[in-house]
């Protein structure tokens, strides 16, 4: 007898392919679809599915939580100004407090921590995933509304044109959230089609952009809410540089404005078993 179940290899491979066409199949249609799995990103996600939304997560590396896990210049402790210590707080992660209102914890801890409650949550997470472009709908006056993303897998990109021809796909959903840095990808793609101008970010000046970055959080074109550093793309904003505090609270505030937004629509209700909040 051996150690492990008598499971063998096309088992293991049908349960790949069932299950994952399973949740994907569930997750074409979705209330919030949030591109990039920085740390806003990753906030907003776990605030959202714990209120009850149907979240999927597309992030085009295959790991989760960008420069989440490094903190800046490679070097894995990550700052956070008070008050997003608070967020630490509720995430469970320790930290010390190295000066008045300024907190350190680890990268690793802090972006696992992270991950972990919305996975706990119910989001679906797509990695290895390319945003390509955006589905674009009549909203109620007329004009366009973003009702969802065009996607590919990442390493088509990486493969020479003349060799191939893969079509992306897509999948519909109320809103979409731009999580993907100074990039900006989904607004960028409104950009590329004449619907918005992008001024793009100015240089570091943290007392000044983490304020700006949390104030400017929200909707900035219909069906699109922008949230962390591509805030400061798309409004002209300072960059804020290695500290955490403002792509912490911006991803909070960004969930706070999808569900505004979800609680308007004509016939959206919250999920069965959700751990909503008040």
């Amino acid at each position: 007898m051996g150690l492990f179940a008598k499971v063998g290899e096309k088992e293991i491979s049908r349960a790949i392919v069932d299950e994952f066409a399973r949740e994907f199949n569930d997750y074409a249609e979705s209330d919030v679809i949030i591109v990039g799995a920085g740390p806003s990103g990753l906030i907003a996600a776990g605030d959202l599915a714990a209120a009850g939304a149907k979240v999927m997560v597309i992030e085009t590396n295959n790991y989760l939580g960008g420069g989440y896990w490094v903190g800046g210049f490679m070097m894995n402790t990550i700052t956070v100004r008070a008050p997003a210590h608070k967020v630490l707080d509720e995430l469970g992660v320790p930290y010390k407090e190295v000066s008045s209102g300024l907190f350190t914890t680890t990268g690793p801890h802090a972006c696992s921590k992270t991950i972990a409650r919305a996975c706990d949550n119910g989001v679906k997470f797509q990695n290895v995933t390319r945003f390509e472009d955006v589905v674009l709908r009549s909203g109620i006056d007329g004009q366009p509304r973003v009702a969802g993303v065009v996607m590919n897998w990442s390493p088509v990109a990486a493969l020479p044109h003349e060799i191939t021809c893969m079509d992306p796909i897509a999948v519909e959903s109320r809103l979409v959230i731009d999580a993907t840095g100074h990039d900006a990808c989904v607004m960028a793609k409104l950009r590329d089609n004449g619907l918005v101008d992008l001024p793009g970010h100015e240089s570091m000046w943290v007392e000044r952009s983490e304020d700006l970055i949390v104030e400017h959080t929200g909707v900035a074109y219909p069906g699109v809410i922008v949230s962390g550093m591509a805030v400061a793309t798309v409004y002209g904003l300072p960059r804020m540089g290695p500290t955490f505090g403002a792509m912490l609270l911006s991803g909070k505030r960004a969930a706070a404005a999808a569900l505004e937004e979800l609680r308007a629509t004509a016939g959206w209700k919250p999920r069965i078993g959700a751990k909503a909040r008040a």
